[in-house]
C-alpha cells in the first residue's frame, strides 16, 4: 500500500518543479521565486472561498491534486526529521535510486535518544550511536541542514523549529513524530507521519492525506490562579477523552487562547494528538508576528511586510461552519493531574478519582489502569507521595515553563525523596535559563540542570523511571511503561511539578503561591 501511494505521488514529482513556485511560506521560496509572488497571491484569492475556516484556507491552498473518492495529494512546506524515524526512509530512497527533491525544505536535528548528560562524550548505546551517525551521514549526502548533538542550535525538533523561525503561519509541516501538532500554534497545519510517509515527502515534497473534519474548541472566561496552558489542554482531553477528536483537525478559539503566550499555545497544540485529533491550530495574531520577527528563517525586510499582510488573512470567517464544536468555561478548570494510563484520565487536583461507572469505556479496562497505577476509585490525589519529577519535553521544555517552575521553587528546597530531571528543550532555552538567573535559583534549591533532549518523555535514553516509581511529568503521555518499564506517570503542568518537587508529594500548587 505504501509503495502504491508513493508511486502515485512520485508520478507528479516533475510537475512539482513548477508547483514549487506556488508556495511562498519562507525565505527559501523568496530566493528561488522572487518574480511570482503576486501571481501566487492572486491564485490564492481564487482558491480560498468565502465563509471558510482557518484550516480550510491553509489546507485547500496546498492541494496539488484531488483523487476522486480518495485522499488529496498534499504539498508540504516544511519537513522535520530526527534520528529515529528517518534512517529507514533514507534506505528506501537509496534502494529506489531517488534523491531528496527539495533539501532546503528539510531540517534535521537529533533529539529522541540523545543523552542529557556528558553530551561531549561518545554515545554509549550502540543503537542510539548508529542512528545519530545515520542522520548525520544522510543529511550530508543529500544536502540537508543538520543540527546534531553538540550543535548550538540542537534541541527537540518541536522546540527548535519555532525558535529559528522555520515554523511560519500558513505553512504545512510534517515530521516522523506524533507531536508535530505543536507547530499549529502559529496557524500552520502540522501533523505527524510514519516512516514510509517520511520517504514520500523526502522524494516528492508531497504526501497523500484525506482531509480531516473540522472541530472548534472555544475556551472563554478567566482562568483561575495557578491554571496554565497545560491544565487547559489536559482539561479538554478529560472532557473529550483520548478518542473524542478522532477524524478531526481542531482549531482553538476564545479569549483564553488569545491571551496565551506563544509558548502556551504550543503546549496546547502539542497535546491535540492526545485527544485523537490529527492536529490543532490557533489563528496567528500580533503575538505570533512579534515572536517570529527577526528569527533566522523568518522573512526579512519587504518580504516580512508582505508575509504579515498575508498571515493576517489566516483566520476563520465569522459565518464558517465546523463539523463539531465544544464550548468550555475557563472558570471550570483547576490545576490538573492525571491518575491513569492515558492522558484523558485527568482530574482537578482537588477532586477524587472517579468510579468506573462515571467514566466512558469498559469498567474492566478502567480498573486495570488503576491497578497499574496503584490507585483506587474515590482516592484523593493530594498528598500521594511521588519519587521523580520531570520538567521538559516538546510539551513543556521552553523558557516559560522553566520560569514557572522556578517561581514555585524559589526560596524552597527539593524534597529529599525526589529525583528531579530538569531538561531544557534546546541550547537556546538552556542559555536563557542561565542568563535570566534561573539556574542560580534552581541550584540553590538542590536541582541540577541537564542538557537538551527528549529525555524521560519516552525514555529512549538513560533517563528512565524505575518500575513502580511515581513520576510527576510535564510531558505528554502516561501510557504503561512510557517513561520506563513499570513506571507510573502523572501528567501535570510545570507549576504542579514544582510543587511536588519541593514537597515530595502531590500538592495543590495554589497553596504555595
Amino acid at each position: 500500500m505504501a509503495k502504491t501511494a508513493l508511486g502515485i505521488v512520485y508520478k507528479y514529482r516533475i510537475k512539482l518543479a513548477s508547483l514549487f513556485l506556488f508556495f511562498k511560506f519562507a525565505p527559501i521560496v523568496s530566493i528561488r521565486a522572487k518574480g511570482v509572488r503576486l501571481k501566487k497571491r492572486n491564485t490564492l484569492k481564487k482558491i480560498v472561498k468565502m465563509s471558510t475556516t482557518l484550516f480550510d484556507k491553509v489546507w485547500d491552498s496546498h492541494v496539488v491534486r484531488k483523487i476522486e473518492d480518495g485522499p488529496d495529494v498534499f504539498f508540504i512546506d516544511r519537513h522535520f526529521i530526527h534520528e529515529v524515524t528517518s534512517p529507514v526512509a533514507f534506505l528506501g530512497l537509496k534502494e529506489r535510486g531517488v534523491t531528496v527533491l527539495y533539501p532546503a525544505r528539510t531540517f534535521a536535528t537529533a533529539d529522541h535518544n540523545t543523552p542529557t548528560i556528558n553530551q561531549h562524550l561518545p554515545v554509549e548505546d550502540a543503537l542510539s550511536a548508529n542512528q545519530l551517525k545515520a542522520l548525520e551521514d544522510n543529511a550530508a549526502e543529500y544536502g540537508i541542514s543538520h543540527w546534531g548533538l553538540g550543535h548550538q542550535k540542537n534541541g527537540i525538533v518541536h522546540v527548535v523549529g519555532p525558535e529559528n523561525g522555520i515554523t511560519l503561519p500558513g505553512a504545512t509541516i510534517v515530521c516522523g513524530d506524533s507531536h508535530t501538532s505543536t507547530h499549529g500554534a502559529f496557524g500552520a497545519i502540522a501533523f505527524g507521519i510514519g516512516t514510509s510517509e517520511v520517504e514520500m515527502v523526502l522524494s516528492t515534497q508531497c504526501i497523500m492525506q484525506p482531509k480531516p473534519k473540522k472541530m472548534r474548541i472555544n475556551v472563554n472566561g478567566k482562568l483561575s490562579k495557578g491554571v496554565g496552558p497545560k491544565d487547559v489542554a489536559l482539561y479538554i482531553i478529560s472532557q473529550l477523552t483520548t478518542s473524542g477528536g478522532t477524524g478531526y483537525f481542531a482549531e482553538y478559539a476564545g479569549n483564553v487562547f488569545e491571551e496565551m503566550s506563544m509558548e502556551g499555545r504550543m503546549t496546547v497544540c502539542n497535546l491535540s494528538i492526545e485527544m485523537g485529533a490529527r492536529g490543532g491550530m490557533i489563528a496567528p495574531d500580533q503575538k505570533t508576528f512579534d515572536f517570529l520577527e527577526g528569527r533566522l528563517y523568518a522573512p526579512k525586510g519587504e518580504a516580512w511586510t508582505k508575509a504579515v499582510a498575508y498571515w493576517k488573512t489566516l483566520k476563520t470567517d465569522a459565518d464558517a461552519i465546523f463539523d463539531a464544536e465544544l464550548n468550555i468555561n475557563a472558570a471550570d478548570i483547576e490545576p490538573m493531574i492525571t491518575y491513569g494510563t492515558n492522558p484523558g484520565m485527568g482530574i482537578g487536583i482537588s477532586a477524587t478519582i472517579p468510579n468506573a461507572n462515571q467514566v466512558k469505556g469498559g469498567a474492566e479496562t478502567y480498573k486495570k489502569s488503576l491497578a497499574y497505577m496503584g490507585f483506587e476509585e474515590n482516592d484523593v490525589m493530594i498528598g500521594k507521595p511521588i519519587d521523580f519529577v520531570f520538567l521538559g519535553s516538546c510539551t513543556n521544555g521552553r523558557i516559560e515553563d522553566f520560569r514557572a517552575f522556578t517561581e514555585i521553587v524559589k526560596g524552597r528546597q527539593k524534597a529529599a525523596n525526589v529525583t528531579a530531571w530538569l531538561v531544557p528543550g534546546s541550547h537556546v532555552v538552556e542559555a536563557q535559563i542561565k542568563e535570566e538567573g534561573l539556574l542560580d535559583i534552581l541550584t540553590e534549591a538542590g536541582f541540577v540542570l541537564r542538557q537538551p533532549g527528549c529525555s524521560a518523555c519516552l525514555a529512549m535514553n538513560d533517563d528512565k523511571v524505575p518500575a513502580g516509581k511515581y513520576a510527576v511529568s510535564t510531558s505528554n503521555r502516561n501510557f504503561e511503561g512510557r517513561q520506563g518499564p513499570g513506571s507510573r506517570t502523572l501528567l501535570a503542568s510545570p507549576i504542579m511539578a514544582a510543587a511536588a518537587a519541593v514537597t515530595g508529594k502531590l500538592t495543590d500548587p495554589r497553596e504555595l503561591f
